[in-house]
C-alpha cells in the first residue's frame, strides 16, 4: 500500500452506531476512493494502539488510545499519543474535526502539512456546558477553548461545515466567508430503505391500533428528548401511544428520562433501547408511524448549528417526520412539504401535530414521499462526499500523489 497523502484524525471512535462515526467513514470513503489512499486517526475503544490496513478500500486505520475518567483526562492521553504516531510523519493534507486532535496540528502546521481542513460540526465553547454544566462558571476555560478554536479556524485552508448557520456562526468569528464550504450531511440510501406499506407489525403486539412513535440519536439535552416523553403523556390523553427511543446516553440522562416518564405516569409507553446497528435501527423506524426530532431552541442549535443527521434519515424512511422549526431544519425542507415543522420547546405543538397526522392518513403518506425524493436528490453520503472531494480538488490537491 503507498503511503497516503491525505490523515483524517478524528477524536472519535470509528466505527461505531453515533452520528459522527457514520459521517466520518462516509467521508474518508469518498477520499480514499478520490485520491487513492486514507490515512484514518482515531480513538482506540481498548488501551492499546490498532492498526488496521485496508479494513475498507485503501485505508489505513490507526486508532490510538484515550484513557481517563473524564474528558480532560481522555484528550490529554488522546494528545499524546498523536504527538508519538505524528513524529517523522508528514502529509499532504491532513483533515481534522475538533481541537481536541486539531490543535497540535493547528500549532505545527508546517511541520506536518502542506494543507490543513477544518470539519467543523460543533466547537466545545458552546457544547461542553450541556455535558459539564459548571463550564459556564468557568470563564477562563471558555476562554481557552474558544481561543484554541481560533488557532484551529485561522491556521485551516478551508473549513467544511454541514450548515450554513453554522458558516454564518463561523463569518460572524472573524472566518471570510471564501474559506468556508457548507457540504450537508447525507443519508445511505441502501441502509435507511423506504417503507412501501402499513403492513408491518408494530412495536407493541400488545397495542396494534396504538401509535408507535420514535426517537433515535443521542439524548444529549440539545436533542429535547424529553419534550417527547411529554409529548407523550399529552397524546395518551386522546389516543394511545407508545414512544420508543433509540441513542446513546449516559446513565444520569436515561434515569432523568425514565424519572421524568414516572412523574407523567407513562412509564408503561415508553421503551428507551441502547444504540444498535443501522440495519436494527431501520426495522424499529419502519415499526414506527411518526419520527420525532424535537430540538431545542439552545444556542448549540440556533447560533453554532448543525445538520440533524436523524432528520435525514428520517426522511428517507417512508415514515413522516415531526421536528421543530428552527433554521438548522428549513434548510433540509420545506415545512408540510417534507415534515411538518412546530413550536421550538413546546410540547403541546408536538401533541397537535401526531394527531394531526394521525388523523389526516393523506397528508402522512404525502410527507414521507416527498421527503424521500428529497433526500435522493439532495441529501445523500455520494453527493456530500463528491462535493468534499470537489472542494479539496479546488484547493490544487491532486489526486493520487505520493509524498
Amino acid at each position: 500500500m503507498n503511503k497516503p497523502q491525505i490523515a483524517y484524525i478524528c477524536f472519535d471512535i470509528v466505527p461505531a452506531p453515533k452520528g459522527a462515526a457514520i459521517h466520518i467513514m462516509a467521508f474518508s470513503m469518498a477520499l480514499a476512493g478520490d485520491f487513492d489512499h486514507l490515512q484514518l486517526v482515531t480513538v482506540s475503544p481498548t488501551a492499546a494502539r490498532i492498526d488496521v490496513n485496508e479494513m475498507y478500500p485503501h485505508i489505513r486505520q490507526t486508532m490510538l488510545p484515550a484513557l481517563g475518567k473524564n474528558l480532560i483526562a481522555r484528550v490529554l492521553y488522546f494528545q499524546n499519543s498523536l504527538r508519538v504516531w505524528l513524529q517523522d510523519q508528514r502529509f499532504a493534507v491532513v483533515h481534522i474535526r475538533s481541537i481536541y486532535e486539531g490543535l497540535i496540528i493547528a500549532s505545527n502546521k508546517q511541520q506536518y502539512c502542506d494543507r490543513l481542513i477544518f470539519e467543523v460540526n460543533g466547537l466545545p465553547s458552546i457544547e461542553l456546558k450541556y455535558r459539564y454544566p459548571g463550564v459556564t462558571d468557568d470563564p477562563v476555560l471558555l476562554h481557552k477553548l474558544h481561543t484554541q478554536e481560533q488557532i484551529c479556524l485561522t491556521a485551516a485552508d478551508l473549513i467544511v461545515t454541514p450548515s450554513s448557520v453554522t458558516a454564518a456562526y463561523l463569518q460572524s468569528r472573524g472566518i471570510p466567508a471564501q474559506k468556508i464550504k457548507v457540504i450537508p450531511n447525507g443519508v445511505d440510501l441502501n441502509v435507511f430503505i423506504y417503507k412501501h406499506s402499513n403492513t408491518l407489525p408494530t412495536l407493541k403486539n400488545d397495542a396494534p391500533n396504538a401509535l408507535q412513535m420514535i426517537y433515535f440519536g443521542t439524548l444529549s439535552p440539545w436533542q429535547g428528548v424529553n419534550l417527547a416523553i411529554e409529548a407523550l403523556e399529552l397524546v395518551n390523553k386522546d389516543f394511545p401511544a407508545y414512544l420508543t427511543v433509540i441513542g446513546q446516553a449516559r446513565d444520569y440522562q436515561i434515569k432523568k428520562l425514565k424519572q421524568l416518564a414516572l412523574k407523567l405516569g407513562v412509564t408503561d409507553k415508553l421503551t428507551i433501547l441502547e444504540p444498535t446497528s443501522q440495519t436494527q435501527l431501520i426495522e424499529h423506524i419502519h415499526a414506527a408511524d411518526m419520527i420525532l426530532a424535537p430540538l431545542m431552541p439552545s444556542d448549540r442549535n440556533l447560533v453554532q448549528g448543525c445538520c440533524p443527521l436523524k432528520i435525514l434519515e428520517g426522511m428517507a424512511t417512508g415514515v413522516p417526520v415531526i421536528a421543530s422549526d428552527l433554521p438548522v431544519v428549513r434548510e433540509l425542507g420545506e415545512d408540510k412539504v417534507h415534515f411538518l415543522l412546530v413550536k421550538p420547546g413546546s410540547a403541546k405543538a408536538i401533541k397537535d401535530a401526531v394527531l394531526q397526522l394521525q388523523n389526516q392518513k393523506e397528508l402522512a403518506t404525502q410527507l414521507a414521499t416527498n421527503a424521500r425524493q428529497r433526500i435522493e436528490q439532495y441529501y445523500t453520503w455520494q453527493r456530500a462526499g463528491e462535493a468534499l472531494t470537489a472542494a479539496y480538488g479546488e484547493l490544487g490537491i491532486k489526486r493520487s500523489i505520493t509524498v
